[in-house]
């Protein structure tokens, strides 16, 4: 039971309320990015449906052989979270041992998440879907051509593979919204009060700070009169984000932010790499930054944009600085120019840009144009790590004002291209002024 939730007490926890016939209807699982959480969410469905004492995770009952592959009836999973990097890592460890049943069954759980936020139940009279068809038909026919051919051609299945990945990256990119809309909270909730085909079944809100207004108020009512049969999990990293009237109705687990040693270890564990080294800049993000470097466009090339878009933006801040005086000189603009210019030069991008055009077209040439949307936050992320090692020898009171127009800038321009779903061209050229004219008035 949660024996695949590796380094997290919550499992532990949850596998004695379970024990003690103490579960309550519904649950809320906090912690940060990659602690498991939606991991334990969907083993505790395939728990509550086993037909065996203790549903260990090789149970041979007809529940848990579904439930493995993520195709129960009885589990119902909507929201926003990032989908790419897991699958595309998964299909490397597959491609790596084709031949064994757990890199096989892991390349088809992690496509099977992305399809989960397709179910029916969830798109009913939704014209959206039907844009999205095709691309859903394919990815399941080509999940039934990977298991049929597991013993086929090699290059046969690279194929496929290679097929499954394009696939998913385009369903992700034109499907998955960062908002839960209240016509799926709904739907989900006329759901949850059909009989299960099974003994109980499992509701799966990810990122449930994501949800609308309406969704919310949605959520409370189904949540003040929880269906009987029907065990709701949410999910968030930010759970003072959700109502209040939502949290009470809830009982918490939490999940803490792992160690390196054991960051490393889920990795090893799962697919099957030994992994030494950390993301450049955060230790305690191994585990995303592994997955994400098996993106078309790795890390190490997103760190070196981000870092050549900080340099570029500090040029300009000097050069409207020197407009208004010439002898003008801030600290933190000179800094970040020091510490991002010459990563940028080492990695082959050239001398910084000085209007912010030539600024985004180089990110955006180099990111393949953010095809795929969940690489937009990371290199954001890289951005303001960037930001803040530039001035981490500050001492200035110019420091507090300089990070809060970095922070306030990314934050719009994460939010133009995630919620309003703007062009990371127009939102970067946006970050670019904002910040290089901020800069200019510390």
């Amino acid at each position: 039971m949660f024996e695949n939730v590796l380094g997290q007490p919550a499992a532990d926890q949850l596998a004695l309320d379970i024990s003690r016939r103490s579960l309550a209807p519904a649950m809320l699982f906090s912690g940060p990015q990659g602690s498991g959480k939606g991991t334990a969410a969907l083993e505790l469905g395939r728990i509550i449906s086993c037909e065996n004492n203790g549903a260990p995770w090789n149970c041979g009952c007809p529940a848990c052989a579904r439930h493995r592959v993520l195709l129960h009836p009885d589990l119902l999973c909507l929201g926003p979270r990032p989908f790419s990097a897991e699958i595309a890592a998964s299909s490397a460890a597959f491609l790596g041992d084709p031949s064994a049943l757990a890199a096989r069954t892991l390349f088809i759980r992690s496509v099977r998440k992305l399809l989960l936020r397709f179910n029916p139940v969830l798109w009913e009279d939704d014209p959206k879907l039907s844009k999205l068809g095709s691309l859903v038909s394919a990815l399941e026919e080509g999940l039934d051509e990977l298991d049929a051919g597991i013993s086929g051609d090699a290059e046969a299945l690279k194929k496929t593979a290679a097929s499954i990945l394009g696939d998913a990256f385009k369903l992700e990119s034109g499907g998955i919204s960062e908002s839960i809309p209240i016509a799926q909270i709904r739907r989900a909730a006329w759901w949850c009060r059909l009989a299960p085909a099974g003994k109980g079944k499992l509701f799966l809100i990810e990122n449930a700070e994501c949800m609308q207004e309406g969704a919310r108020n949605s959520l409370l009512k189904l949540l003040e009169e929880p269906p009987g049969p029907v065990s709701l999990v949410l999910t968030t990293s930010r759970p003072g984000a959700l109502m209040r009237t939502i949290l009470s109705r809830l009982r918490p687990y939490r999940f803490a932010a792992r160690g390196p040693a054991a960051e490393r270890e889920v990795i090893r564990r799962v697919f099957r790499v030994e992994q030494s080294g950390a993301g450049s800049h955060d230790e305690r993000d191994i585990i995303s930054a592994y997955l994400e470097n098996f993106l078309p466009v790795p890390g190490e090339t997103l760190d070196a944009l981000a870092a050549f878009f900080a340099a570029s933006a500090a040029y300009k801040a000097a050069l409207l600085a020197r407009k208004k005086s010439p002898h003008a000189q801030s600290e933190a603009v000179v800094l970040l120019g020091k510490y991002a210019a010459p990563l940028a030069e080492k990695a082959g991008l050239g001398r910084p840009a000085a209007t912010c055009k030539e600024a985004a077209s180089v990110v955006l040439k180099g990111a393949a144009d953010f095809e795929i949307r969940s690489m937009f936050p990371r290199f954001l992320r890289f951005l303001l790590a960037h930001v803040s090692q530039g001035a981490r020898q500050m001492a200035s009171p110019e420091l507090i004002p300089y990070n809060n127009i970095w922070k306030e800038c990314a934050a719009r321009c994460e939010s133009a291209v995630t919620v309003y779903n703007q062009s990371p061209g127009l939102a970067l050229e946006r970050l670019f002024t904002d910040a290089s004219r901020g800069m200019a008035e510390l």
